[in-house]
């Protein structure tokens, strides 16, 4: 193009004729950067004062598709009508793509109905309009009707079939998808090509059969990268990351694409640290992320807590916003994904510097700060945010309202939380579901207010699931309530009989009353039905490296100096008047070996490993997969306060901010 250019500028301007400069508009729509020049090319054309034809507009139509130039598209389509040139079919098609491309699916289908005459690429046009805006069931429909109309005079061409079962792939239809594959097979006027194969295996791998993907994907007679990656991420959709990994290992070519399908198949099935890995050979290898990369990246990093690698990958964010000439890390989808990754370690105020940098802030922007906000503790924070959020017009859905319930919770603000919950209905039209009650039977048991909470569970319009009678027994655990707290277990029992959390806390309830035989019918129904106790453990991030401890560990290899380093600690800790609360040691054993139990559970080696490991004053983050004991929480405010630094720990449940013998939830949680 440079070159045509070039000797178009060298031509005298009384020899430049109108076949000239539609060849050169033409060009550049054909690039895929080139629709603004076909634009500005199309604005001198008229300047000196030729005549624009069907081709010269359509070339420019074509040129205000690939930009999404809708309004240009929309003047452009003026001019052709006071021409007359609308019976032209290249002209008719060109529109349709164009409004489709735009987004106005509704134009595109007017200017595809008033069509006197009508191609196969017009037909392609419309249906590929409905399936890339989200209406594949129209695209569905649309095919039928082709089928039908013009007494097959207009047939489907391979592009047509293609983009039909990717609308088949979009709605996971496998019966209709299997059904295009037996037309396409009896059709023998259909070229079967590489386009066409690869929808076949992204359809049949995006409908969960990665089986058929896989023998569509061995007969194609020739595949590209696009074959290789729908493949790829067939497998990883489906867990199966040994075949993802070997079909990703044997391809002649990888794009960024690929890589992408390969990590996000691992980060989205928790194998976050394989995620990371990922990404750093991908760095190794040239390739150069994009938004969708490092969305995936900063979830693993988020899931396991690990800050100092999500920092490094913002870094990656910023360097390849300079070098691409655009704010990555202002891009509302990585954005976001900054806000959550900073947010679950802990590091509130880096999401929401995050979150003010995000220019363009859609839903789950603010549901990622209210929820944030909520986990960290700073629940009036979480709800002066929601605030904001509907003051600029934005509308809640039911994860915003899940995070503002959560944040009254961890906030103990229940007078709030019911006002929030009898909100929902009376002004934002959502019904309350499963995950409301929950957390506003969450709100009130943790307050004590556990007879209001149980009569919400018996006037639910629907039957409780086992997570909304799970929060009604962590209450019961919290204020010792053993009666309702076996009302509600036995619940969860017929509803969830594999999950051990239940079996625990009831066991915890019997324990913390003496109720020793009670403790022993539980545990023994648990073996009964085969239920495996969740072991817990505790995990601390020290120089990009993430070191997991379980209680009474010994395995790491200093472990020598973190036992050391808590004895230490205990002796300063007693001088400053920690007592070890022996009643959360849930064992029938004597005093000295509840308390020994006690001195080295995993959050304690994990502080102690991160105390002997970093330099003084450095703040301490630990990840802990089940709820901290209330005698670690009691054990880490004093090691807060006699070691001088700031520990931030985040359990299953909320975030605790440790610093100067403080915890930011107040000792409610």
């Amino acid at each position: 193009m440079a070159n045509a250019r070039k000797l178009f500028e060298e031509m005298p301007r009384c020899q430049r004729s109108g076949v000239a400069w539609n060849t050169l508009i033409a060009g550049y729509a054909k690039q895929d950067n080139g629709g603004d020049e076909a634009l500005k090319m199309f604005e001198a054309m008229r300047q000196e004062g030729f005549d624009a034809d069907g081709y010269a507009y359509g070339s420019v139509i074509c040129g205000c598709a690939s930009l999404g130039a809708l309004e240009q598209g929309k003047q452009i389509h003026g001019d052709v009508i006071r021409r007359g040139l609308c019976a032209d079919v290249y002209l008719g098609s060109a529109l349709v793509d164009m409004y489709a491309k735009g987004g106005s699916i509704e134009d595109a289908r007017q200017m595809f109905d008033e069509m006197p005459e009508r191609n196969v690429v017009s037909w392609n046009g419309m249906i590929a309009g409905y399936d890339q805006n989200g209406f594949s069931y129209k695209a569905l429909e649309l095919f039928v009707q082709m089928l039908k109309e013009d007494d097959g005079i207009v047939m489907p061409d391979q592009f047509t079939v293609a983009t039909v079962v990717s609308a088949c792939a979009s709605l996971s239809d496998l019966a209709l998808g299997m059904q295009i594959h037996c037309y396409l097979i009896k059709n023998d006027s259909i070229v079967w090509d590489v386009f066409v194969g690869n929808a076949l295996v992204d359809m049949y791998a995006k409908c969960g059969r990665v089986d058929l993907a896989r023998q569509m994907f061995d007969k194609m007679p020739e595949r590209d990268v696009i074959s290789w990656t729908a493949l790829i991420a067939g497998y990883a959709k489906s867990a199966n990351f040994k075949e993802a990994q070997e079909v990703f290992d044997q391809m002649p070519q990888r794009n960024v694409i690929s890589w992408n399908a390969i990590i996000a198949g691992r980060a989205q099935n928790g194998h976050c640290e394989e995620a990371i890995g990922l990404f750093r050979k991908m760095k190794r290898e040239g390739i150069y992320p994009t938004h969708y990369t490092f969305a995936n990246v900063l979830s693993a990093c988020a899931s396991l807590a690990t800050l100092e690698l999500g920092e490094q990958v913002h870094s990656h964010i910023v360097k390849a916003g300079f070098q691409f000439k655009t704010g990555f890390d202002a891009d509302v989808f990585v954005g976001n994904s900054l806000v959550d990754m900073y947010a679950k370690c802990g590091s509130i105020i880096k999401a929401r510097l995050a979150f003010d940098k995000l220019h363009d802030r859609d839903g789950v922007s603010w549901n990622a700060m209210i929820v944030g906000y909520a986990q960290n503790g700073y629940g009036k924070e979480a709800l002066e945010v929601f605030e904001q959020m509907l003051q600029e017009g934005m509308t809640p859905d039911r994860i915003t309202l899940v995070g503002v319930l959560s944040a009254c919770s961890h906030a103990g603000l229940v007078d709030e939380g019911r006002n929030y919950f009898s909100s929902m209905s009376q002004d934002h039209c959502i019904t309350p579901l499963s995950e409301h009650y929950a957390c506003m039977i969450d709100i009130l048991g943790r307050a004590g207010h556990l007879n209001e909470a149980e009569k919400i569970i018996k006037s639910m319009p629907f039957e409780p699931d086992s997570i909304t009678y799970g929060a009604l027994l962590a209450a019961c655990r919290i204020h010792g309530n053993v009666e309702l707290g076996r009302w509600a277990a036995e619940h969860i029992f017929e509803l969830d009989p594999q999950n051990s959390g239940p079996y625990v806390l009831l066991s915890n309830l019997y324990a913390d009353a003496g109720r020793w035989d009670d403790v022993d019918k539980v545990r023994k129904l648990m073996k009964d039905r085969g239920v495996q106790k969740k072991p817990g453990c505790s995990w601390v991030e020290v120089n990009s490296k993430v070191h997991i401890f379980t209680a009474e560990d010994t395995s790491h290899p200093q472990a020598r100096e973190i036992y050391a380093s808590l004895e230490r600690m205990a002796a300063q800790m007693k001088e400053a008047g920690y007592v070890p609360n022996t009643k959360f040691v849930l064992h029938d054993v004597d005093e000295e070996r509840k308390e020994n139990i006690l001195s080295y559970h995993s959050e304690k080696l994990a502080i102690a490993f991160g105390l002997i490991s970093t330099p003084p004053g450095k703040l301490i983050r630990v990840v802990k997969n089940l709820r901290v004991c209330g005698d670690c929480h009691m054990a880490i405010k004093f090691i807060s306060k006699v070691v001088g630094r700031e520990i931030i720990v985040r359990d299953a449940s909320r975030f605790h901010h440790f610093r100067d013998g403080l915890c930011s939830c107040r000792d409610y949680w």
